[in-house]
């Protein structure tokens, strides 16, 4: 049953924060942790999560903001799920986070962070709705709001995350299938088929590769096959469903087809690079990018960049398999993008999320996309194409204006050969030599690439590098993943680190701008004993002794508790 956690909402007036000396408590209300109790802990909208409950009457959930401020705290502070529960046990600045009262209070136990995991996964695989990014979307529009930004100019970049999975060859992976397959089986099925898997069963599958000479490679990838479709006919019924005979059909399908009733092997480049790379990550997807390879997920953010704004925020969080390019992750994020931040008109972006569907929507979106570098080899003739009409362009070059002709299924111009002949880029022009002219053929989407490269020229100096800097929010991510490998395995655990570290992220930097300004954002609460003293000096010095320092216990949390405004 749902319920939501206001016990911290209450102080306990005989708690261990009110034993300890006034000087140790004013330091506590200024540290990092009670700051993060008021801006996350106490601002998060537990009822996001109600769905994931029972709505009868049982045994109420564990507390939610507790959970999620943990798996934040754990994110930021790169713990392990012991080092975590070691510090809500015995930190006390840990308990403050977490609204704890008492020394002895820990919220849920090992299990139930676990349980509550398993929650949101199976809520994201039945819906497609990931929790923590409700969250997410809640806790930055509430900071938006309350410091002021402006969210008009915003910049995006992605990243790897690496999963963290062994890098197994083809026949590596093939033969690792075999050997946990084998495991699986009743005792009875094993003595039963133990001659069917008699030679993998002694070695992994590393020491069984690791024996091979490199042209009995080929004929152990069909022995392979062979014993793939007997585990197909004879295996997968009777244990279909386990988890690895699952894998196994995904694998066996990737990797060979039936031809003549034959067994064969797929050739490599019939290999597609979201195939399994593990049967420890399924989500996990292959990309060689920059003569460098690699496993994973890629995570892609957006934060703003007005340089009005005090601090930047990141806005959106977005996983996807490593092998999907930015131009298609941007292209779906768009409308979600514009939905949250309604003021968005100028978003910066490297060559790689740039395409003609991108502009065509940002175009109707009221967003001026800003291309910071050229994707491929670029022109060394600076063409200008410029739009008079749906079907009418005109074409600038060094030396030559020329309006277009439509051709077949492209645009061209015909520039003046004895014009271009005088003309210094003449050896490096795209245009093609004919007879009398030079020809330079275009499309509709060319057009819109070339005046999206040009837009940046446009801005004022100040405003054309505001991309760079998102490198740095980049590394903030990063430098949490030893090696660029993350410690979890999977898209939706992927997507939970990415979460975590993004409102972690957003809390740190408010959390330095209040450190540095604590005259602007940190607003002292009237006094209330003050007022009862100065007012009604006489009837206080009458009250009884416990009501009096209930009053002092009172003035000093309004004084000294800054409040987030």
């Amino acid at each position: 049953m749902f319920k939501k956690n206001s016990k911290h909402l209450q102080s306990d007036l005989f708690g261990f924060y009110n034993t300890l000396p006034k000087a140790m408590q004013k330091k506590v209300l200024q540290s990092e942790e009670y700051h993060f109790y008021k801006i996350i802990f106490s601002t998060i909208d537990e009822s996001i999560f109600s769905a994931v409950y029972s709505d009868q009457k049982s045994r109420p959930n564990s507390p939610i903001n507790a959970m999620v401020a943990s798996l934040l705290l754990m994110n930021r502070r790169t713990w392990t799920y012991d080092e975590l529960f070691k510090n809500i046990q015995f930190h006390l600045l840990v308990k403050i986070a977490l609204g704890l009262d008492q020394i002895s209070d820990v919220p849920f136990c090992v299990a139930t962070l676990f349980n509550f995991q398993n929650r949101l996964h199976r809520h994201f695989i039945e819906t497609g709705e990931n929790l923590l990014e409700r969250v997410f979307d809640q806790l930055t529009e509430d900071q938006i709001k309350k410091l002021k930004l402006k969210t008009d100019i915003q910049r995006t970049d992605s990243f790897a995350a690496l999963s963290n999975i062994r890098n197994y060859s083809r026949l590596q992976l093939l033969i690792e299938m075999i050997i946990r397959i084998y495991r699986v089986l009743s005792d009875k099925d094993q003595q039963r088929f133990i001659d069917q898997f008699r030679a993998y069963t002694n070695k992994t599958s590393g020491q069984y590769i690791y024996s091979l000479k490199s042209e009995d490679v080929t004929h152990e990838m069909k022995k392979v096959g062979q014993l793939y479709a007997w585990i197909d006919q004879t295996l997968y019924p009777l244990y279909k469903e386990f988890q690895i005979f699952q894998t196994f059909q995904l694998v066996f399908t990737e990797h060979f087809t039936v031809v003549d009733q034959k067994i064969e092997i797929k050739p490599p480049d019939q290999l597609k690079s979201d195939s399994v790379q593990s049967p420890d990550d399924l989500d996990a997807a292959y990309r060689k990018k920059n003569n460098k390879s690699g496993k994973g997920q890629s995570v892609n953010i957006v934060e703003t960049a007005d340089p009005s704004n005090p601090i930047q925020l990141l806005t959106d969080v977005a996983v996807n398999p490593l092998n999907k390019d930015d131009n298609r992750v941007l292209h779906k994020r768009l409308d979600r993008l514009k939905e949250k931040n309604p003021a968005l008109a100028e978003l910066h972006h490297d060559a790689a999320y740039g395409s003609a569907d991108n502009d065509l929507r940002c175009e109707q979106l009221d967003i001026a996309t800003i291309q910071t570098a050229v994707r491929g080899n670029q022109s060394a003739v600076p063409i200008v194409i410029e739009q008079v009409s749906e079907s009418d362009y005109v074409v600038k070059c060094p030396l030559q204006t020329v309006q277009s002709l439509k051709a077949r299924k492209r645009f061209k111009v015909s520039f003046d050969l004895l014009v271009c002949e005088q003309c210094e880029y003449q050896g490096k022009c795209p245009a093609l030599v004919m007879k009398n002219y030079r020809v330079y053929y275009f499309t509709h989407d060319i057009y819109l690439s070339k005046k999206r490269q040009r837009v940046i020229e446009t801005l004022p100096p100040e405003r054309q590098k505001l991309r760079s800097n998102v490198e740095a929010t980049i590394n903030e991510f990063v430098c949490k993943m030893p090696k660029r490998k993350l410690k979890v395995r999977g898209a939706f655990k992927t997507a939970v680190f990415a979460y975590s570290v993004a409102m972690s992220v957003n809390f740190g930097r408010i959390f330095r701008l209040i450190q540095a300004n604590p005259v602007k954002y940190l607003r002292i609460l009237t006094t209330f004993v003050k007022i009862v003293k100065e007012q009604m000096g006489l009837i206080f010095s009458l009250l009884p002794n416990p009501i009096k320092k209930l009053l002092d216990y009172v003035s000093f949390q309004f004084v000294n508790v800054p409040v987030f405004k």
